[in-house]
């Protein structure tokens, strides 16, 4: 069996130094810098001829900076001779554009995806992707990693009573009724309408008995947290004691803080897939890294075996410090 090299670009490398220790090998060498204009400069300062590469490389703001990283550090392993290159992205930007809303739309997902088989990358680790159909964009063997059963281990942990599991939009069930099985819970769904992305949707119908209870909303991605803090309210209007939230993804962009804090969500739980800035932390957001679900993933992936198996496996959540 070749041997793994683990190396990260500049989004994460808090997250790509845990799965680093979970994983008992060091981060490769690898000089990513820019140029006066901007260009990207890579170097590789260590043989990987033959090797099992794997870049710890999430496409977050600023999507286009890390995913021209991303790009450059494929094309540097694939010229340097490595046997295999992995990208291990924990978030993938451009997920929300899957499919074409209307006339002369591009479907830019499916171009980010064509730019990394292109640069080199053989095989994807990604992690809860917005959309199921993502899968297919790829030419190459992806396996998709989720982070549902570490924060639903969180919620376990804290022993809530009366919980109901709630899908912010009609997208969200599946992803809901999945967490909703973990926490043993009922399921509601809200029904909302919203004409423009990122644009704050209006709440139509709660469907589901939500009265008296502890509402956990559950999604992927927050993005501006108008639709979360709006679902929020919502059901607090219809009578639920008190509110949590969590997603995988924290982009938290423009005024998302600011709503969150003003907001009644009691907490708002989330992952490492993203970084987390201090401008950026609350009391009431509490991280948990998914730094071991991506080690035992390589892990699998280098040896050859089931990465899909680790879906069913119990894991434990780990908050990280801030």
């Amino acid at each position: 069996m070749s041997e793994l090299a683990l190396l990260a670009g500049t989004a994460n490398p808090a997250l790509a130094r845990r799965v680093a220790a979970h994983l008992d090998t060091p981060l490769r060498e690898a000089v990513v810098a820019r140029y006066p204009d901007g260009e990207i400069e890579v170097r590789i300062e260590e043989s990987v001829r033959g090797q099992d590469c794997f870049v710890v490389q999430p496409t977050c703001p600023p999507v286009h900076e890390h995913l021209m990283e991303l790009l450059v550090i494929a094309d540097a392993l694939r010229r340097a001779s490595a046997a295999r290159v992995t990208a291990v992205l924990p978030y993938f930007g451009y997920a929300r554009q899957d499919r074409k809303m209307g006339p002369r739309e591009p479907v830019t997902a499916k171009l980010v995806a064509n730019l990394l088989t292109r640069a080199g990358v053989q095989h994807l680790l990604a992690l809860d992707l917005h959309a199921g159909q993502l899968t297919g964009f790829f030419d190459i063997p992806l396996d998709h990693l989720s982070a549902r059963m570490l924060l639903a281990d969180y919620f376990l942990q804290k022993g809530l009573s009366d919980v109901v599991v709630v899908s912010p939009d009609i997208g969200g069930v599946r992803r809901a009724r999945e967490f909703a099985q973990a926490l043993r819970a009922p399921l509601a769904v809200i029904d909302k309408r919203r004409d423009r992305p990122n644009q704050v949707a209006e709440v139509v119908h709660v469907i589901g008995k939500v009265y008296r209870r502890t509402a956990i909303l559950v999604d992927d991605i927050v993005d501006t947290a108008g639709t979360l803090v709006r679902a929020a309210e919502t059901l607090l209007r219809r009578g639920v004691k008190e509110v949590y939230a969590c997603c995988t993804h924290a982009v938290l962009s423009g005024p998302a803080v600011e709503r969150i804090a003003a907001s009644p969500i009691r907490e708002l739980v989330v992952t490492d897939s993203i970084p987390l800035p201090p401008h950026k932390r609350l009391d009431r957001i509490r991280v948990i890294s998914v730094a071991r679900l991506v080690a035992d993933a390589i892990a699998r992936a280098h040896a050859h075996s089931s990465v899909s198996e680790l879906a069913h496996e119990p894991l434990a959540a780990e908050l990280v410090e801030s």
